[in-house]
């Protein structure tokens, strides 16, 4: 039996990158997808092709994951449409890099909005459907810079570290009720984002983490499937690195 037979997800920013590598990994072990995006425009059409194609139930939704109102009006569709959530999965993010003395307030609002609030919203309005269900997993994606920081990413890091605080306050609140939360703590993945940087500085990185390179979109994937799936049935308020061992 496939580890996921049956189940439904929910990943915010699942069009593309990460978001998109966990709903593919999760499809194939059986799992229904809903995912949401700013849009559901040509790629998150091809995506959503991508994800049936493995014969699992599949939905895009626009939704803008920063908004409160929008995002419970989403999940009341997803509910609608699926009937039950087993699985969240807050993927949305974005960066707005720049030196604390020169970033503005519009920077940090927009990186703690996209990336803590949207999990907030998610995780509030998903709490009363797993309450119910009397299970549940929820997945912050976070990042090691949320548990080490980064100099020119402090609305990033904090907004990530974040993620870690609401994860373990939610396993607290909510693990009576058999409902789990835990965080993913990715390092230098090879994604869109990080193609933007030169090869010389990819290639600086690479020699920063003991397994000697990037990781991909699937080692997050991965990670996440393990903590979406009964094998971690006693894993709660914890956070998992990713990182090649970049951070010990």
């Amino acid at each position: 039996m496939k580890l996921l037979e049956g189940k439904t997800a929910i990943i915010t920013g699942a069009a593309r990158g990460i978001g998109k590598a966990i709903a593919l990994r999760f499809a194939q072990e059986g799992c229904n997808i809903a995912f949401t995006d700013l849009a559901i425009d040509e790629n998150a059409q091809s995506t959503e092709a991508e994800i049936a194609s493995y014969g699992v139930k599949v939905k895009g939704y626009a939704s803008n994951a920063a908004n409160f109102e929008d995002t419970h009006t989403v999940v009341n569709e997803i509910v609608k449409d699926f009937e039950r959530i087993d699985i969240l999965v807050n993927n949305a993010g974005i960066t707005r890099d720049g030196l604390m003395m020169r970033m503005s307030e519009q920077q940090w609002d927009m990186v703690i909005n996209v990336n803590l609030k949207s999990a907030f919203n998610f995780i509030h309005a998903l709490t009363p459907v797993m309450m119910r269900q009397k299970s549940g997993s929820i997945i912050n994606v976070s990042s090691v810079v949320g548990v080490h920081g980064n100099a020119g990413q402090a609305n990033y890091s904090a907004s990530k570290a974040g993620m870690i605080g609401l994860a373990k306050s939610v396993a607290k609140e909510l693990g009576s009720r058999g409902i789990r939360a835990n965080a993913i703590a990715p390092g230098f993945i090879i994604t869109e984002m990080t193609h933007q940087l030169s090869e010389e500085v990819r290639a600086e990185w690479a020699k920063q983490i003991p397994l000697r390179r990037g990781g991909t979109p699937d080692d997050v994937a991965n990670s996440a499937l393990f903590l979406a799936s009964d094998l971690s049935s006693y894993i709660s308020g914890q956070v998992i690195g990713v990182c090649g061992g970049m951070y010990t």
